[in-house]
This record gives C-alpha cells, structure tokens and sequence, in this order.
C-alpha cells in the first residue's frame, strides 16, 4: 500500500488529523489525536491474556514462533503486519482452534489464571470465556436475528425467555444494531447487510459475557461507513472487556488500539513478534529496523 492509499483510508472513516509537512498524515498523528480522545490507559494494567515462547505449527512448515506477549485486560491490542505472518494463526491458537486443524501449538497461553493447553482443560472452557468475530460474517443462515443472538446462551443451558431476552437487547445495544433491528427480531439474519450481519456476529460473541473477544480482520469485507461503526463500538466497549484485533490496516490500529505488536516474517519466511508497545510510540519512533521500514511503507 502506497502513502498516498494509506492517507485515504484514514480519510474514508474520519476526517484527516495533523499532517506530516509533505502533507500525508502520519500513522503517528493519528494514534496520538486518538489516544488524546480515550481514557488513559492503565499501564498498570494486569494481563488479560499472557503467551510465552508460542510457536503454530503445521507438520514441518513453522507458522509463526518464539512469541512472548501480554494482552492487558479491558483495552485494544491490535496485530499488525503484512499477510502470511501469523497473526490470525496466532489470534487462533488463543481459543484453541487448531485442535482439529492439525496445529500444534508450544510454548504457553493463559487466559488469566487458566492454562489453556493444560492437558485438563476442555476446550469448551476456553472458548466460554473468549468470543471471536470472524473475518467474513457467519450468521446462522437458517437462524432468525434474535436466535442468531441468544444461541451461544441457549447452548450453555439458559432457557428462561426472559433472561434471553434481556441478553439479546444488552448485546444488540453494544453492538450499535438495536435500533435497526428491534422490530425485525424475527427475521431471518440473513436479509440484513452485510454490515449488519458482522454487528450481528459481534453481538451474538457478546452476548456469553466473555472476558476476551477476538476479532480477525471484522472490517475487511465491510464498507467504509460499516468499518466505521465497527471502529465505534470497538473504542466504546474497550474499557469493559478485552479485545485483540487482527489487521492489516495500520491506520484502523492507529485509531482505535492502546497497543500494537507488529508481526513480521524472519528470514526464513516464519512468521514473528519484531515489536509492541504503545500504538502512537511503536508507530512514531520503532526501535527495530524492520518495524521502522515497514510502518514507513518501504517493506511489506
């Protein structure tokens, strides 16, 4: 992506911040005018999500690895990084989705204090307390708005109608969808938009309450004003709830994430952690080479 496409994929979702004296605006202008519009993050903040020395494998051929890195609780960590360098891979493997996919996952993952590979813990256990959001939208196509909703609670035994209701509304409320669909809650999903559909998804992950969510690449099918709303939500619901987001977009890390960790292949085409820190620090003054070259557009 050129300079000149990323300064017009920042001004397709909002309107352009300060500029760098040759006139684009800079990846760092807009994670500090949006880091000025957050609440502080609390650099104190315990870890929501800890790997240590993570590495994905597929038979011989090393996805991603030697990955160390802390996921603090109720704030945004977007992976960053050129395709083919893991961090969907990555974002997998916390939610054990590879069990049956042939991965192997080293190293260590907890989710606060749970072991996720622990040789006793199921995987139902993880994923009831992480949500993910796809990077296309999966709603259940024969499914109505309102089931679509509710079906993570009913699988996990709830039936009383009115605890299903209330859960239903919470989650379309954070979802930015309730006033679209309030009066349609029995029609089929799949007549909504496609921007719809995705909030959709996103309610139905929020809907289980979970302590972490998920999200690989949610905008990347979505139009700009879609991608817009997603962002919304995204800044909105940080302070209550974990998110770890996958994308390519610099600029949407730039605007909506407190920390980045930039994902780059190794010399031998494996996927690996070159940097993380604070967005606006990492995307204005890198301390590896390689992270420097690639937030400048010059590899990637």
């Amino acid at each position: 992506m050129t300079e000149n496409e990323r300064t017009i994929a920042v001004d397709e979702t909002g309107s352009p911040g300060p500029r760098h004296p040759s006139g684009v605006t800079t990846l760092g202008s807009v994670a500090a005018r949006s880091a000025a519009t957050r609440r502080p993050a609390d650099l104190s903040a315990a870890a929501a999500v800890t790997l240590e020395h993570v590495s994905v494998s597929f038979g011989r051929q090393v996805a991603v690895r030697d990955v160390t890195l802390e996921l603090p609780a109720r704030q945004v960590t977007a992976l960053v990084g050129p395709s083919g360098c893991g961090k969907t891979t990555l974002l997998r493997a916390i939610n054990r989705l590879h069990d049956h996919t042939g991965g192997r996952v080293d190293g260590s993952i907890r989710i606060g204090d749970l072991d996720v590979y622990a040789p006793r813990t199921p995987p139902e256990l993880v994923r009831g307390r992480i949500g993910m959001v796809f990077q296309r939208p999966n709603p259940f196509p024969t499914m109505s708005i309102y089931d679509n909703v509710v079906a993570g609670l009913r699988l996990n035994g709830i039936r009383k109608k009115s605890l299903l209701r209330e859960a239903a509304e919470v989650a379309l409320h954070h979802a930015a969808l309730w006033d679209s669909v309030k009066d349609q809650l029995r029609e089929p999903a799949i007549r909504l938009s496609g921007g719809q559909q995705q909030r959709l998804c996103i309610a139905r992950a929020l809907a289980v309450e979970p302590e972490v969510l998920l999200m690989d690449e949610p905008c990347s099918a979505l139009d700009p004003i879609a991608t817009a709303k997603i962002e919304d939500f995204i800044t909105a619901l940080s302070p209550e709830i974990t998110i770890v987001l996958v994308t390519h977009n610099m600029f949407q890390a730039a605007r909506v994430a407190e920390r980045v960790a930039i994902f780059l292949l190794g010399d031998d085409r494996v996927g690996e952690l070159a940097e993380t820190g604070p967005t606006a620090e990492v995307f204005t003054s890198p301390f590896d080479p390689r992270t420097k070259a690639y937030v400048e557009g010059r590899v990637g």
